[in-house]
């Protein structure tokens, strides 16, 4: 791999400053906002995101899931709900918020001194996606934080009461779907911490980029094989491994991501019109929205 950065520096086609630069004199750095950072992984090689966190300010301890007789037959969903699970034990007992991260995550440059995505001391903060996917926006904050919604479970950081209450998800999903069965089980996670009167949030672009290969059991359940950072917040600290070290290859990936991203908010899947109908500062919506896409970042 490519241990240069990769990307392009930014051009804004919006009028005003972005919300990431209107607060960032007042904002928390990501490193003096967490405790942990922990890395969950299985067989891949992790050296380099290891040695790119440990240079962002973010020390991180690798939590391999061990082979066990019993994990045969079981889904791999279920198996990463697993990891997540573990992960979720140890954040449960910390005192401050803990990042997660998966061992194919490729963060951007800067990543610990970009600005921690909710209030350090906001009592009721659930989880935080610095990653995002399928995501929605609910609303935006004075501050410019952005409460929100997203599936995949790359990069986030969990504070340690929502930790214990994503504990009992997992026993549930054990409980009631079963450890050989494929569940979206990251599609839940908002709406049980929501309904348990936790926020969540996500980050006003995309801290990193998922660089795995194509997942096999999601496009056999009928949805997409890969998913990207439809934006990201800066150039990638090391090429990811689906560009093969081609940089056409990621040219290409990261040319149809930002499309992806462009489309839905144009078809008002990231923010809903119902959305903006109900919220009594619509203004501040669509200009995150529009400020947070239309940035001529690849």
């Amino acid at each position: 791999m490519k241990v240069k950065p990769i990307g392009y520096h930014s051009v804004s086609i919006c009028l005003g400053c972005d919300l990431s630069d209107q607060f960032m004199n007042v904002l928390t750095p990501l490193t003096e906002g967490i405790g942990k950072t922990l890395i969950i992984a299985y067989k891949e090689q992790t050296d380099l995101l290891e040695k790119t966190l440990l240079t962002e300010g973010c020390p991180c301890q690798v939590l391999r899931q061990e082979p066990k007789p019993e994990y045969k037959n079981y889904s791999p969903s279920y198996l990463c709900l697993l990891n997540h699970r573990r992960a979720w034990e140890i954040a449960a007992e910390e005192l401050k918020p803990t990042l997660v991260v998966e061992a194919d995550f490729v963060p951007v440059v800067g990543f610990g001194n970009l600005p921690l995505p909710f209030a350090a001391n906001q009592p009721d903060v659930g989880v935080s996606w610095l990653y995002t996917c399928a995501s929605q926006l609910y609303s935006i904050s004075l501050e410019g934080y952005a409460e929100g919604f997203s599936v995949a479970m790359v990069a986030y950081v969990v504070t340690p009461s929502a930790a214990k209450c994503l504990i009992e998800l997992a026993e549930s999903i054990g409980d009631t779907i079963g450890s050989n069965v494929y569940s979206t089980w990251d599609s839940s996670l908002d709406n049980f911490l929501r309904a348990r009167k936790f926020k969540n949030y996500i980050a006003f672009r995309n801290y990193g980029e998922h660089g795995g290969l194509p997942n096999l059991e999601h496009y056999q359940k009928g949805l997409s094989k890969t998913h990207r950072a439809d934006v990201l917040y800066r150039k990638l600290a090391f090429t990811p491994m689906y560009a093969s070290n081609s940089t056409l290859q990621w040219l290409v990936v990261r040319f149809q991501a930002r499309l992806k991203g462009i489309g839905r908010l144009l078809a008002g899947k990231f923010l809903r019109i119902s959305v903006i109908q109900k919220s009594s500062h619509p203004f501040r919506l669509i200009s995150f929205a529009f400020k947070r896409q239309f940035t001529l970042y690849l």
